[in-house]
C-alpha cells in the first residue's frame, strides 16, 4: 500500500493516524476534538494495516492481546489438570495399566488424553510455543512502529496535536525570560530539551517505554528454558535405588558414571541429651541424619556390548541431606531409603514328625534353580514371583522385579518321593496346588538390608531461567519506577502554548510542571480531561 505524505514533509508509513514527525491527524475526515490516543503514538502497526495474505492473518491472530491471554489461561488450566493424578514419572507401572486400575473410567481417559505425561506431552509444548510466538509477534507489531514514531518525532508540533493532548493550555503574556527560565527549570529537572526555531521540546525517561518489551524479552528467554528442558540431556530429574554393597549405572550419563552403595547409615537424636529431652519426649524417635557412604566409578574404555565394564574409581563421598555428590554438572541427593528382603531361609520338613532334613537360603535377587540338601533330599524352585500378586484371571504374577512380597513354587524331592511334591509358599501362606503334602518348606527366617534412594539431577538450562528472570525484572523496574513525560513550549499565534504528556502518574507531571512554571508569568495548562469530567457533572 501506499505511503502517506505528510504536509510537513515526513513520508509516513500506510495506516499512521499521526503523522511521525508532527503530529497532524492524517485523516482529513476527522474533525472531532476527543484527546489523542498517544499509546502507540498514532503509528501504524502490520496488524492493523495489513490483512490479506496468510501471512497477515497468521501474524494478526498472534499480534491479539486477547488471543495471548488466553494460551496462557488455556496453559494453566492444563497444568493444574496435570497435578489430578500423578504424573507418569512417580509411578512404578505401565501407565495404560496404572491410570485404569487405580483410578477406574476416569484415569483411563486421563491417560488417553495424554495428561499422564502432561509436560512432556507435544500439545503442551505446542501451547509453549505459541505463547513464545504471541509474545515475539505482539512485541514487534507494536515495537517497532513505536520505536521509529519517537525516533522521527520533530521539535515543532502540529497546533492539533497540542490542543488535544490533555494537558494544554495558552499564554498571551509572555517574556523572552520567562521561556529562558522555564528551560533552565527543565534542564534542572533533567529533561533532555531540545530547541527549534525557538520551540521547546523537552523529554526524559523515554526508556521507561520499553519496559513492558523487555518484560517480553525475559518471558520468551524463560519459555525457551522451559523448552530446552525437553532437550536429551539438558535437564535430568531421575530416581536411583541402590542396595547396600551394589553398584549401579548412574541414569543419564550415556553409560559413563556408576555408584556404589557402601553402606546406609540413619541416625536419631540421643533422647538422654537434655538440649532436647523434652521435645524428644513428646515427638518420640526423630532422625538426625540420613547418609549413604558411597564410591564414585567411571568406565573405561569403549563399552562392549555383554561385557561387564572396566570402572575406574574416581572418589569417595558421604552422601547427606543437602550435600549431594557433585560431578560433571550432575548432583545426586539422598532423598530416601527404604529396607528390603535379601534373603529367605525354609527348612525341609516333614509335616507329621515335624523333622527337618535341611535348610534351604533363597537369595532374593539372585535365586538358585535346584537346592541339593544330600542324602536323596533336593528343593526346586519351579516359579518365584518378586513382588507376589493374582492377576485378573486368579494367575499368580509379579508386580515388579523388587523383592516386597516374594512368593514361589517349589517341588521337593525326597527318597520316598522321587516325583516330587509341589509347594506355594508366599509370606503367611501356603498352598499344595496338587492335594496333601507330606513334607513342607517351614519359614526359619528373613535377612534385610538397606537400600538407599538417590536423586539423580542437572540442569544446563538454569542459567537460561536466571537470564530470563534477571531480564524480566529489569523491564518490571524499567516501566513501574519510571514514566514517559514530554513538555512542548510553542509559540503559536502570539501566544505561547504549552502541552504536556506522560505514559502515566499524570498527578507527579502536572507537580512538575507547577515547579518548572514558578517564578515566570507563564500560567498553568489546563488537565482537558479533568475539566470535561466536571463539566459533565454540572450538566
Amino acid at each position: 500500500m501506499n505511503d502517506v505524505k505528510c504536509e510537513c514533509g515526513h513520508v509516513n508509513p500506510h495506516g499512521t493516524v499521526l503523522c511521525e514527525a508532527c503530529g497532524k491527524v492524517l485523516d482529513e475526515t476527522d474533525n472531532r476534538k476527543e484527546l489523542l490516543d498517544m499509546r502507540y503514538e498514532g503509528s501504524a502497526r502490520r496488524s492493523q494495516t495489513y490483512n490479506k495474505t496468510i501471512i497477515d492473518k497468521i501474524w494478526n491472530f498472534f499480534s491479539s492481546v486477547k488471543v495471548g491471554v488466553w494460551l496462557i489461561i488455556i496453559t494453566l488450566i492444563a497444568s493444574i489438570l496435570g497435578t489430578i493424578l500423578p504424573q507418569e514419572m512417580y509411578i512404578n507401572l505401565p501407565p495404560d495399566v496404572y491410570y485404569e486400575q487405580e483410578y477406574g473410567w476416569f484415569g483411563k481417559l486421563y491417560y488417553q488424553l495424554g495428561f499422564h505425561d502432561l509436560y512432556g506431552s507435544w500439545w503442551y509444548l505446542l501451547l509453549i510455543a505459541m505463547i513464545g510466538i504471541s509474545l515475539v509477534i505482539c512485541s514487534l507489531d507494536r515495537v517497532v512502529p513505536l520505536y521509529k514514531a519517537l525516533k522521527a518525532q520533530r521539535v515543532t508540533r502540529h497546533e492539533g496535536f497540542l490542543k488535544r493532548q490533555r494537558v494544554f493550555g495558552a499564554n498571551s503574556e509572555a517574556e523572552q525570560t520567562d521561556l529562558e527560565t522555564v528551560k533552565k527549570h527543565l534542564q534542572a529537572k533533567r529533561y533532555h530539551v531540545r530547541e527549534e526555531n525557538g520551540d521547546i521540546l523537552a523529554e526524559k525517561n523515554r526508556f521507561s517505554r520499553w519496559g513492558p518489551y523487555v518484560n517480553h524479552i525475559g518471558l520468551i528467554i524463560f519459555l525457551f528454558g522451559g523448552m530446552l528442558r525437553f532437550i536429551p540431556g539438558f535437564y535430568v530429574n531421575e530416581d536411583l535405588w541402590v542396595r547396600e554393597g551394589e553398584t549401579a549405572l548412574v541414569p543419564e550419563t550415556n553409560e559413563q558414571y556408576y555408584i556404589k552403595n557402601n553402606q546406609f547409615i540413619l541416625e536419631h537424636y540421643d533422647k538422654n541429651n537434655k538440649t532436647f529431652e523434652k521435645a524428644l519426649n513428646r515427638a518420640g524417635e526423630v532422625v538426625k541424619n540420613y547418609q549413604s557412604n558411597v564410591v564414585l566409578y567411571q568406565r573405561e574404555g569403549e563399552k562392549i556390548p555383554g561385557e561387564k565394564p572396566k570402572l575406574k574409581k574416581l572418589e569417595e563421598y558421604k552422601i547427606r541431606v543437602n550435600q549431594p555428590l557433585s560431578f560433571n554438572g550432575y548432583s545426586v541427593f539422598q532423598s530416601s531409603f527404604k529396607t528390603e528382603f535379601k534373603a529367605m531361609t525354609f527348612a525341609l520338613t516333614n509335616k507329621s514328625t515335624n523333622q527337618a532334613f535341611g535348610e534351604v537360603k533363597v537369595d532374593l535377587t539372585n535365586p538358585q534353580e535346584k537346592y541339593d540338601l544330600g542324602n536323596g533330599y533336593s528343593v526346586e524352585l519351579l516359579n518365584y514371583f518378586p513382588d507376589f500378586e493374582f492377576d485378573d484371571n486368579g494367575e499368580p504374577s509379579t508386580k515388579s522385579r523388587v523383592p516386597n512380597n516374594p512368593a514361589f513354587i517349589f517341588r521337593m524331592n525326597t527318597p520316598d518321593k522321587p516325583k516330587g511334591e509341589t509347594s506355594f509358599v508366599a509370606i503367611r501362606q501356603t498352598i499344595e496346588p496338587f492335594g496333601n503334602n507330606t513334607y513342607k518348606l517351614a519359614f526359619k527366617g528373613i535377612e534385610t538390608k538397606n537400600v538407599s534412594g538417590f536423586i539423580v539431577r542437572k540442569d544446563s538450562s538454569l542459567w537460561v531461567f536466571i537470564i530470563g528472570g534477571i531480564i524480566f525484572m529489569i523491564g518490571v523496574i524499567q516501566g513501574a519506577y519510571w514514566n514517559h513525560r514530554r513538555i512542548w513550549v510553542q509559540r503559536k499565534n502570539g501566544q505561547v502554548w504549552i502541552a504536556a504528556h506522560t505514559n502515566k502518574n499524570w498527578y507527579g507531571l502536572k507537580r512538575e510542571l507547577e515547579a518548572i512554571l514558578a517564578g515566570t508569568k507563564l500560567t498553568m495548562p489546563d488537565d482537558q480531561l479533568q475539566r470535561d469530567k466536571e463539566v459533565k457533572e454540572v450538566v
